[in-house]
């Protein structure tokens, strides 16, 4: 507990608390001027109406007692006039000593140092032993996802924030921030910068490229992570420091791309994981279709391993009788040779040579307009903007513009005959509606759709659509892939690739004898094993010290393994 001595110190440097206390001493010197005031009068009241004489003191004591309303009783008057004066006592009393006085000491004197404390509850700096930390610039849309797998993962972090409020508030939630300004080098030597894993500069594209020159000054070989919003600023904010640029709406309209069927059937990379391709594998319209994964052979066949299984947004483990229906999409794992030649297999099978439906012609849409021209994939625009569709228009195939949701429109731009849609209006109730709208007219399409709030996950997959990603979820995933030292995958939402040492508790006992699946819901879909990579796994292979588990799952199922195996 502070000392009466620090708390009084604190109270005079406080700058409103230093403006507002002759304020509040104005006013006690009214109350005091009117307390000597009624004191004289009762003096007089009581010796000229009454005949009876009192003391000062006991003047002064009966103004007290009555404007306070205690009312002891014990000196009344007798007289009208007296009660009357009595009365005046009374009501000014009540309004300048249990109104006026309490007020005025809240907002003048009060308020402010309460204030003052709050503001002052989170920290301005870091302790000097703190290293391996992640700072973070801005609390947007990826910093609450990334607060947590860092917190899972046990690396610390700080966020900046400028507003001593909404730092103090961020600080009572539990949050780890530090108040401080991003464009200033004091606030990166105060955070140890120096000695933090990674820099995070997560605003807007000017604002970043300041942060990245304002770190390099402070801390000159600390990585930093800068989010790009457009295109342009990729240079710049390289040539500004930044050690990674993440041009994240380019990025999510490229993977939004790959998860498309279009022409003809085959595989689409969407990472990698050491040696290894992971990529995803639609079975429709191919003789996959209406098999259970044992009955693919795949594995015998070319040498790779099914993973995981989509279905309808949900990933699950591929065992051996999952039933593959034209709406899976197994995701599978293999090197170069064995996934080509699996792509091989398939490229004989047509899927639908129909355009691609692309709505939405904004930065996430071009850069999805962009990428399927690289493949030669034929795409139809509908877009309500005349600009975007004029700047869009050699880019596609063919463009329409008019509002989405006009059945005549979409039937012109070909929903009916379309092997996939993509959805990427930044409106995430618009990409339910149309989820919902598309697959009513459709239902063989496969609807691939961005989304911005994890909240309407489960909303736009009620709707119909088949794989949706967020901006946080990419931007989360390309983040963590950095302080991990790996390359990006991005499965799909919700969903990570994790490496987790083996549990002491587990060395010895088969895969079947560990009951990873069974206990944590999670899929080891790979052993690390003396620096290579096992993927063909089977039920009665032998984990050993020092191995390391591949497996794929969402955070909770994570935390499920840390507490069910320590």
């Amino acid at each position: 507990m502070k000392t009466l001595s620090t708390q009084l110190s604190y109270f005079l440097q406080n700058k409103e608390i230093r403006q507002n206390l002759p304020i509040l001493l104005k006013y006690i010197g009214v109350l005091v001027a009117v307390i000597v005031a009624f004191t004289v009068l009762f003096h007089f009241i009581m010796l000229y109406a009454e005949g009876r004489e009192h003391s000062w003191i006991t003047g002064l004591y009966w103004t007290l007692t009555v404007m306070s309303t205690l009312g002891f009783g014990d000196i009344t008057f007798q007289t009208d006039i007296g009660r009357l004066f009595s009365v005046i006592v009374l009501i000014t009393g009540i309004v300048m000593l249990l109104i006026v006085l309490p007020f005025a000491f809240i907002r003048f004197f009060y308020a402010p140092w309460l204030e003052a404390q709050i503001h002052s509850r989170a920290p301005r700096e870091l302790p000097e032993t703190t290293e391996g930390h992640v700072l973070m610039t801005a609390r947007d849309a990826i910093a609450p996802g990334l607060i947590t797998r860092l917190e899972r993962d046990g690396i610390p972090y700080a966020l900046i924030e400028s507003d001593p409020a909404v730092a103090s508030a961020w600080h009572t939630e539990g949050l780890s921030v530090v108040v401080g300004e991003v464009d200033n080098q004091e606030t990166f030597r105060n955070l140890r910068a120096d000695q933090a894993r990674l820099v995070v500069a997560n605003r807007d594209d000017i604002i970043n490229t300041n942060i990245a020159l304002t770190v390099r000054e402070a801390a000159p070989a600390v990585p930093i992570a800068a989010v790009a919003d457009n295109e342009d600023a990729v240079d710049i904010l390289e040539l500004s420091g930044a050690t990674h640029v993440l041009p994240l709406k380019r990025w999510l309209g490229e993977q939004l791309s790959n998860r498309i069927n279009a022409l003809r059937a085959g595989l689409h990379p969407i990472g990698e994981y050491e040696d290894l391709k992971i990529a995803e594998l639609p079975v429709h319209n191919t003789p996959l279709a209406g098999h259970t994964v044992r009955e693919t052979r795949l594995r015998e066949k070319t040498g790779v391993s099914i993973i995981g299984v989509w279905k309808r947004g949900r990933l699950q483990a591929a065992r051996p009788d999952t039933m593959l229906t034209d709406q899976c999409v197994p995701v599978v794992l293999g090197t170069d040779e064995q996934l080509d030649e699996l792509d091989a297999i398939l490229a004989i099978y047509d899927v639908n040579p129909n355009p691609v439906l692309l709505i939405g012609g904004g930065m996430v849409g071009s850069a999805a307009a962009r990428a399927l021209a690289t493949k030669d994939v034929p795409v139809h625009l509908v877009e309500r903007k005349r600009e975007r569709c004029r700047q869009l228009r050699g880019t596609v195939d063919n463009v329409f513009h008019g509002d989405a949701s006009d059945y005549s429109l979409l039937h012109e731009a070909g929903i009916d005959k379309a092997p996939s849609v993509l959805l990427t209006t930044n409106d995430d109730a618009v990409n339910v509606y149309l989820a919902s709208y598309c697959r009513r007219l459709n239902p063989e399409l496969r609807i691939v759709s961005r989304i911005t709030h994890e909240r309407n996950l489960d909303a736009i997959y009620r709707a119909g659509a088949d794989f949706v990603l967020s901006y946080s979820t990419l931007g989360l995933d390309a983040i963590m892939s950095i302080l991990n030292d790996r390359k990006l995958v991005v499965l799909g939402e919700g969903v990570d690739l994790f490496a987790r040492p083996l549990p002491d508790s587990l060395q010895g006992h088969t895969l079947a004898e560990s009951g990873i699946g069974a206990q944590t819901g999670l899929n080891v879909v790979a052993v690390k094993r003396h620096g290579s990579i096992v993927t063909r796994l089977t039920p009665d292979l032998q984990l050993q010290a020092g191995d390391e588990l591949v497996m794929v799952g969402a955070g909770e199922q994570v935390d499920a393994f840390v507490d069910a195996y320590r």
